[in-house]
């Protein structure tokens, strides 16, 4: 039975049944937390990530967690100063209903949609005496300086942003990262490393399972059968970089012979599923290439996950190396829950790229170098044998590491001993 003393209060823009990936972690955590006796209550926005028309309802119940959705305007993420009229209208009114919800004692988790949410959250708990709790799935300023994001007048704002939101993290009582190479950068700001825990994201190891490309109904439908399919599903950002992928599309297109016919694999298709401010950019070129071997689809429903990862032999991870240490790409999870194999394009070094490295799940290229980006590819359209033994790898690791029971086991630790530890005022 949940206790009125074991209130948990996330703040973030997007919640059930949004299907951005920010809202979809903390949907999944906060309806598990919900089953297992804890109080738990959402503010969120009333938009959806993709459709800003349908309003969601200002306040109800569903899966046993208290939603509450705050009016923000609505231009949209697709300019920059619409995007930032959304985040402020958001910033006032979830700090007025935080200020309505919370009392002392609660547990206040705050993530990074929009950014520098922190800020508000931390004030408004300090004036509560609740607790605090940061949930960096990236580190702003600093992914927007990487991006060179507002140029030169981007830069002096990002710098009088910096000491508010270094207060922020300061005051928090902990602060969970999604990696380590996050947790050192935070270091680096001056949070103390005993204030910080790395609980990686995750996905549903139940919904997501894998499913032989044989029997998967989607590939037929979409014609896609004796092809070998190279996806990528989700947000395609500014996070991400695409000319490699384009050029690569380019040159498999060009030489399709060359690239997998006469040694025995399959033709080599491109999978798209998603939106993305960077999707509009990648269906222009590869129209203005005329390009063949490229398939665009729409955001796919949620309950129809395993199915829709299950149609790529290989999924692609992006990440810009620029912000290495800054952000980790979750979808690598759901990958692996599907039990297929990923080819990142990034730092070689970096943090996804050590893990294919360790499991033995993937390959690594780095940004540009469009011919072993290829190889890798054809590498993997050849031999089913090696496909089939790094889907099993990554499956495995995704039982040991990835699943949402652990990461929810994880957070409820940390959020029972903070619920159990004296207010703060």
């Amino acid at each position: 039975m949940a206790s009125s003393s074991r209130r948990v209060i996330f703040l973030n823009r997007f919640f059930y049944p949004d299907y951005a990936a920010t809202s979809d972690l903390l949907s999944n955590l906060a309806f598990e937390l919900a089953r297992r006796g804890l109080q738990i209550k959402v503010i969120t926005s009333h938009l959806g990530y993709d459709n800003t028309a349908n309003a969601l309802p200002s306040h109800e119940t569903t899966n046993g967690v208290e939603v509450f959705r705050v009016w923000t305007s609505r231009q949209g993420r697709h300019r920059l100063h619409g995007r930032i009229l959304d985040y402020v209208s958001f910033y006032i009114t979830a700090a007025w209903q935080l200020w309505y919800v919370a009392r002392a004692g609660d547990v206040v988790v705050a993530k990074t949609d929009p950014p520098l949410l922190s800020v508000i959250s931390a004030a408004i708990a300090w004036l509560c005496g609740a607790r605090l709790v940061n949930w960096q799935q990236d580190i702003f300023p600093e992914v927007a300086e990487a991006l060179g994001i507002g140029g030169a007048a981007g830069r002096l704002g990002f710098a009088l942003l910096r000491r508010p939101r270094n207060w922020s993290l300061r005051r928090a009582d902990l602060t969970v990262v999604v990696n380590d190479p996050m947790s050192s950068t935070l270091n680096r700001l001056g949070v103390a490393q005993e204030k910080i825990r790395t609980i990686p994201n995750w996905a549903d190891g139940k919904a997501i399972v894998p499913i032989d490309a044989s029997k998967n109904a989607l590939r037929t439908d979409w014609g896609l059968d004796n092809h070998f399919v190279v996806g990528y599903a989700g947000n395609l950002g500014r996070e991400h970089e695409i000319h490699t992928v384009l050029s690569t599309m380019r040159a498999l297109d060009q030489s399709p012979i060359d690239a997998a016919a006469h040694e025995g694999a399959a033709p080599v298709k491109f999978l798209f599923i998603g939106g993305g401010a960077l999707r509009p950019s990648l269906e222009e070129q590869a129209r203005e290439w005329q390009l063949g071997n490229v398939q665009f689809r729409d955001y796919q429903p949620r309950e129809q996950l395993a199915t829709t990862l299950g149609v790529a032999d290989v999924h692609l991870v992006i990440l810009n190396p620029a912000l290495e240490g800054l952000c980790m790409p979750s979808k690598l999870y759901a990958i692996a829950a599907a039990g297929r194999p990923a080819i990142f394009i990034g730092d070689p070094e970096g943090e996804v790229a050590q893990i294919l490295r360790d499991v033995g799940c993937g390959f690594a290229v780095a940004p540009s170098n469009v011919l072993e980006l290829k190889q890798r590819i054809l590498e993997l359209a050849r031999s089913p044998d090696l496909r089939r033994i790094m889907g099993a790898r990554a499956r495995a690791t995704f039982e040991q590491r990835w699943d949402r029971e652990i990461a929810v086991a994880n957070w409820q630790r940390i959020l029972e001993e903070l619920i159990g530890s004296e207010a703060r005022h």
